[in-house]
């Protein structure tokens, strides 16, 4: 999709500062970061919700959560098989959620407390 940011991302059309790439997903720091560590982690093949990629591909979507762990493990917010100290993912579906890039994303953040609920 020629005019949406995080497919000319994974173009290389815009700049992202990357930390994690796979075969099917793309992490960059969010440019706007709600925590130390604040990464967005993509699926390389444009679905705008995580519903409409959940239906169209299963696999896509776990190969979006594993590399998500990833970036958590890369960042120390966890290790490979735990989840100490923590970490955060979010992903917003839809405009009452605020989604504002209609391309799924899940946020990962950490490296503060997490409060809950969040708001």
């Amino acid at each position: 999709m020629t005019d949406c940011l995080f497919c000319r991302m994974v173009a290389g059309e815009i700049p992202a500062d990357v930390v994690h790439e796979t075969d099917r997903t793309l992490a960059f720091r969010d440019i706007n970061p709600q925590a130390p560590t604040h990464v967005l982690v993509v699926p390389k093949d444009h679905h705008p919700t995580v519903a409409s990629l959940a239906g169209a591909d299963p696999d896509l979507l776990s190969a979006v959560v594993r590399a998500a762990h990833a970036v958590a493990v890369q960042e120390g917010l966890a290790t490979e098989y735990d989840v100490e100290p923590g970490y955060r993912v979010v992903t917003n579906t839809g405009p009452a959620a605020g989604q504002t890039v209609h391309h799924v994303h899940l946020h990962v953040l950490g490296g503060r407390h997490m409060n809950w609920p969040p708001g």
